[in-house]
């Protein structure tokens, strides 16, 4: 498989460049360092339940409490996942980038099912397991998230010859159930996938 690489050059990006939560509270680290300086030698105490705070209180805003989900938490999800033909990362090659993930509010005000939209640029524009790639990206994202999500993985328009067929393809349920049932290409997944665990 080696031999037969779409792209046998792909562009690597840095780790250091990739977007990441602990940059940014790194960053925030820096910028409230002087007020911070002596919070550092005083010891936290942390109580497991505020003496001051309404037991009834405490215990109902737990249950009905929605974890926000965001489009970084979505990119750090997928950004891990291995390439096909490369031993890289899908972050690490631009084939998944934080600003081609959208979180799409519920159609229906009846309806609590948001859409995660992850739109994937291939290497290489002729790239033969861009199918695949959003098939892993899809696959990851699934099992991931909860079922209050829709997950929608297409390639991004311009970037693949025949970007609108491999949508088609990515978007029809039927297709993607068969796919899953695919000894050959749910080991390539599995092998995709590992890198996330």
């Amino acid at each position: 498989m080696d031999l037969d690489k779409d792209n046998a050059n792909p562009t690597i990006l840095n780790p250091s460049d990739l977007p990441s939560r602990r940059a940014e509270s790194a960053a925030r680290k820096r910028e409230d360092g002087a007020s911070g300086l002596f919070d550092r030698l005083i010891p936290r105490h942390e109580y497991l339940n505020d003496p001051f705070e309404d037991s009834a209180s405490a215990s109902d805003s737990d249950d009905d409490s929605v974890e926000a989900i965001d489009e970084q938490e979505i990119y750090d999800l997928i950004s891990n996942i291995s390439d096909p033909e490369h031993p890289l990362s899908l972050g690490s090659l631009a084939v998944v980038n934080l600003p081609d993930i959208y979180i799409l509010p519920p159609v229906s005000p009846l309806s609590n099912i948001s859409t995660v939209l992850v739109e994937v640029t291939p290497t290489i524009t002729h790239c033969s397991l861009a199918t695949v790639i959003g098939l892993g990206v899809r696959v990851r994202l699934e099992q991931a998230l909860p079922p209050r999500f829709r997950v929608d993985v297409r390639i991004k328009k311009g970037t693949h010859s025949t970007d609108e067929a491999v949508n088609k393809q990515l978007g029809d349920k039927e297709r993607v159930a068969a796919a899953l049932e695919n000894g050959t290409l749910m080991g390539v997944l599995r092998k995709m996938l590992s890198t996330c665990e």
